[in-house]
């Protein structure tokens, strides 16, 4: 029996330090974007379309296919069949045996090898860009559980404070100390607290939903409360402008198209040169057989892909067009979200200061009042003064955050990251 309870205990043991398959995860704004880039439903779509573009490379590697032609004709009277003939008899048949091939005029390959190469490196471009739009979609949609649950703590932290308070004033109450009106204001305030809390909890509930959507994935999270800033950066203006005129991922989508733009217009001028099909031809005609050659060339007098050849050029100047206007576009992003950003992290060190005064205020006014040197009203409005100040600097903090993703998206950082 001691055996068997020894046994016991030792799988016991050894169960209760297995994985809790139920437990939460914890959810950096680096590990939420490292999954949501593997698990992003958007993403894998979207990755499918280098496949398609890598695919387009090989097509352009091809070359044409030999073409096999046969044409066979019987005579048809058989008064002409020679004698014990019939019409399946060679004499009685001309047959007609084709073999050709198209020829690429030169440089037509090698350009259209060269546009299809273009075009994947263009689709990797999108492919980024895509990630720039998702990844900051994802951290914004993180930072709002994270401002939830930021939020759940401090009116936490405040409702246990008044639920404290109410237990004295209860005690109090009864040894009529206070009045009955004092007890009932703080058991108010802490029923409103209570309600404001369940609101908060169903609020997280349902942005944590939308953020594991983003992710894609279906498991249970949680936010890291103490998440750090994780990039760094310059505080010179203009090394920022030219990291992100360098970095963003649309501006080189619309350089990359650029290229394609360039590429396609030496393509187009090649296939303006006509192909030629040469061949050979074995002819029996009759039972005797004749052995020739076959060639054709398309003579270019209509036709010398006049339209692609304009419709090439203006598409490297919608692409030129474009860069000018990310460029444009990136220098007033960019500067606003830099000085939104510098405002915030100003403002933080004077919400800290007004943080620590609030709850000096609050510790010597809730000292004061369970001595008897002040009232209810002083006490509760110290509260509420002090609750303001948590949640001015919490939504100065969320405001400081939401900044620096501004920043990083602006800068075109945000996707490193996910690495």
């Amino acid at each position: 029996m001691i055996h068997i309870r020894s046994v016991c205990a030792a799988i016991l043991c050894l169960l209760s330090f297995l994985p809790d398959s139920s437990a939460q995860t914890t959810y950096s704004l680096q590990k939420a974007l490292q999954v949501a880039k593997a698990n992003n439903v958007l993403l894998q779509a979207q990755q499918l379309s280098l496949n398609i573009a890598e695919a387009d490379v090989i097509s352009a590697k091809l070359r044409p296919n030999m073409h096999l032609n046969n044409q066979t004709l019987f005579l048809m009277n058989p008064s002409y069949y020679p004698a014990n003939t019939d019409w399946t008899n060679g004499h009685n048949q001309q047959v007609w045996w084709q073999l050709t091939k198209t020829f690429q005029a030169p440089g037509q390959r090698y350009n259209k090898i060269d546009f299809a190469q273009q075009n994947v490196l263009l689709t990797q471009k999108a492919y980024a860009a895509t990630e720039r739009e998702v990844f900051f979609d994802v951290a914004n949609k993180w930072l709002q559980v994270w401002i939830d649950s930021k939020q759940m703590t401090l009116i936490t932290e405040v409702k246990e404070n008044i639920d404290s308070l109410v237990e004295i004033n209860e005690i109090r109450y009864r040894n009529q100390v206070i009045s009955e009106t004092d007890l009932m204001r703080t058991q108010l305030l802490s029923d409103q607290y209570d309600l404001q809390l369940i609101a908060l909890q169903q609020t997280y509930k349902s942005d944590l939903i939308i953020l594991k959507a983003a992710i894609g994935i279906n498991d249970s999270i949680d936010v890291d409360l103490n998440d750090p800033l994780l990039i760094s950066y310059t505080t010179q203006y203009d090394s920022l402008l030219e990291q992100a005129l360098t970095n963003r991922a649309d501006i080189q989508v619309h350089r990359a198209t650029l290229l394609a733009a360039e590429s396609n217009i030496k393509l187009q001028k090649s296939l303006a040169w006509p192909q030629t099909e040469l061949g050979a031809i074995y002819n029996p005609q009759n039972s005797i057989p004749y052995f020739g050659f076959y060639g054709t060339i398309e003579i270019p007098v209509f036709s010398r892909n006049q339209g692609e050849i304009k419709k090439s050029y203006v598409l490297k100047q919608q692409a030129e067009r474009n860069i000018n206007a990310v460029q444009f576009l990136i220098r007033a992003e960019l500067l606003s979200a830099y000085q939104t950003f510098n405002m915030y992290q100003m403002n933080l060190d004077k919400y800290n200061k007004m943080m620590i005064t609030s709850e000096k205020v609050l510790g010597n006014v809730r000292y004061n009042y369970l001595r008897g040197g002040t009232n209810i009203i002083d006490l509760l409005e110290a509260q509420r003064s002090w609750l303001d100040s948590q949640q001015q600097y919490n939504n100065m903090m969320s405001e400081y955050r939401k900044s620096y993703v501004q920043l990083l998206y602006s800068l075109g950082l945000i996707n490193q990251i996910a690495q």
